[in-house]
């Protein structure tokens, strides 16, 4: 079939904590054989919590692969059969120290489609609690910051936010705003 590949075999390379990669065997359409590296993940979701004042509650943290600090909207992994909803409900509280009484759903994305089984579900977070102690993840150290969602896209179009995840939810954010207002 046009633009399919099958996968012929796959063998596990390697095993992390948070992923697994094979090295797989495909099947192209024009009956040749080649080989895909697929790092498997469980995926994650992530959410962006507006404030009544139209204020975005962001994190800083370090991104050990990327050696620096990072700002982005609230965010975690997937565990194995745990639903995005209520993943996404989890990472607020912990993350921020919020509940809300408004959640939905803003689609999914795919990180990097190319090697990475990765999917992100978004969400946009409403109608916040007052943020009360955060509930970290053993070796999760971060800061909450909060900024104007006008502000956190401008640095968005001016490339100070290079988080892809964090730049999607936030422009479509700001684009239901822009409907709704």
């Amino acid at each position: 079939m046009h633009l399919e590949e099958k996968t012929v075999s796959s063998e596990l390379a390697y095993q992390a904590k948070i992923f697994r990669v094979t090295k797989d065997i495909a099947l192209l359409e024009d009956g040749s054989e080649t080989e895909r590296d697929v790092v498997h993940h469980s995926g994650g979701v992530c959410v962006v919590p507006l404030t009544d004042k139209g204020t975005v509650l962001m994190v800083k943290q370090y991104r050990y692969p990327m050696h620096e600090v990072t700002l982005e909207i609230p965010a975690g992994k997937l565990e194995p059969g745990e639903d995005h909803s209520e993943c996404g409900l989890r990472e607020l509280l912990e993350e921020t120290g919020c509940t809300c009484k408004k959640y939905s759903y803003l689609g999914c994305v795919y990180p990097t489609p190319a090697y990475d089984t990765e999917v992100i579900h978004m969400y946009l977070a409403r109608e916040l609690s007052e943020p009360k102690e955060q509930d970290l993840d053993e070796e999760e150290f971060l800061d909450v910051t909060e900024l104007p969602l006008n502000e956190a896209i401008e640095m968005v179009m001016d490339r100070k936010i290079p988080d892809a995840k964090t730049q999607i939810a936030l422009l479509k954010t700001w684009i239901l705003m822009q409907k709704n207002s």
